[in-house]
């Protein structure tokens, strides 16, 4: 299907109001003084919440979910507008899984109700192939040659050209086990850690390397960048304990080293999601930096406890304390409220300091009234220790 953006992008800074309006300035400033808590320990206001908006936030303005994935200029003034306008996180920011793919051979489309999705053969069809995939430099990655490298330079631009205040440079990993899923074929991908490791092994070292090539490229032009770092197919659910550690924890802690080398970081965001009710215990020996965010889904069917997390974490780096995203799509706000409310008394003094968020991202169809119930949650409960 051909696409054309909602509003003409050249013309899309003048559909905003401007952020040099003292209303936005005020409200950043405090916003700006919320988020940095966390990493400064110097605890400000209250607990943010952080919903993990990625196309949610272009459709409830009025635009479209492939307005989010093909044109990131959209995808990142809408972001910032939606945090604005519940009072969340001071930055906006683009991203989205399957980064990379496109240079392995992967066609990758989107829907009107999908992000970027892996159609059509895969290009890893024998564990033969396994040895043929390339790892690809920064020279490889540039946004003339990497249609991944060029969505993100494209957001990052135009943020830095219309809404630098709100600019936020990113790195995202997504899940190195899942991208191998997909140049293999996800049934396919799983048997053979068991039957073909080292042709896994293979796979993910390529991704690896690339991801870290990325990285560099990114902090070259930008002098930073926050990398999310993820373990979502590669979960208890899906993999033993041991198998979640050989095949994605030893390769994310590849990727972070490379990464860190190469000028990438310093802020690490490691997503764990789903269930990592039997292998949340190996995350405690990821690679940190002073600025490093520890977020795990479920703990089984439910949401994982933050008292557990900040347990466990919280001496070490901030946690991100999670409310289940499935139910965000519901008009049931109470129990929202209610959920967000128990997950920071849990969480809110811990050592490193307390974000509320999300299991995952955020629904396409999440209702705004359960965004509106976890804020309320966050400045009723969502103070300090004992403040």
């Amino acid at each position: 299907m051909s696409y054309q953006p909602t509003v003409p992008l050249d013309k899309l800074p003048s559909h905003f109001i401007s952020h040099d309006t003292e209303s936005h300035k005020k409200w950043h400033t405090g916003s700006v003084t919320r988020f940095a808590s966390p990493f400064v320990d110097v605890f400000k206001d209250r607990i943010d919440f952080d919903p993990i908006v990625m196309a949610h936030a272009t459709t409830l303005l009025g635009f479209t979910n492939r307005d989010f994935y093909e044109s990131p200029e959209i995808a990142v003034h809408c972001v910032a507008y939606f945090n604005e306008l519940f009072d969340l996180l001071p930055v906006a920011h683009f991203f989205y899984s399957n980064v990379f793919l496109e240079k392995y051979g992967v066609k990758l489309q989107t829907t009107n109700t999908l992000p970027w999705i892996a159609v059509g053969d895969r290009v890893v069809k024998s564990p033969e192939d396994a040895d043929k995939l390339p790892k690809f430099e920064k020279e490889d990655l540039k946004p003339e040659k990497c249609k991944t490298t060029e969505l993100h330079w494209r957001a990052f631009d135009y943020e830095k050209a219309n809404i630098p205040d709100m600019m936020l440079p990113m790195h995202n990993v997504f899940c190195l086990f899942s991208m191998a899923a997909e140049l293999v074929g996800p049934e396919k991908f799983i048997i053979w850690t068991r039957k073909e490791p080292k042709a896994c092994h293979k796979v993910l070292d390529s991704l690896a390397y690339t991801s870290a090539s990325g990285a560099s490229l990114t902090a070259d032009k930008y002098g930073f960048d926050m990398m999310v770092i993820g373990s979502v197919l590669a979960n208890s659910t899906v993999l033993p304990p041991k198998y979640v550690k050989e095949f994605s924890f030893d390769h994310q802690r590849d990727f972070v080293r490379r990464a860190l080398a190469g000028g990438g970081g310093p802020q690490l965001w490691y997503h764990l999601c789903g269930d990592h009710s039997r292998d949340y215990t190996m995350w405690k020996d990821v690679i940190t930096t002073p600025f490093t965010v520890m977020h795990i889904g479920y703990y089984g069917d439910d949401v994982f406890p933050s008292d557990l997390l900040k347990k466990e974490f919280g001496n070490r780096m901030s946690m991100l304390a999670v409310i289940d995203g499935k139910r965000m799509i519901e008009p049931n706000f109470a129990w929202i409220y209610e959920q967000s409310k128990k997950q920071l008394l849990g969480g809110r003094d811990a050592p490193r300091g307390c974000i509320l968020g999300t299991t995952c991202e955020t629904p396409l169809i999440t209702n705004p009234g359960c965004t509106l119930a976890a804020v309320k949650a966050c400045k009723d409960y969502g103070t300090y220790g004992t403040w």
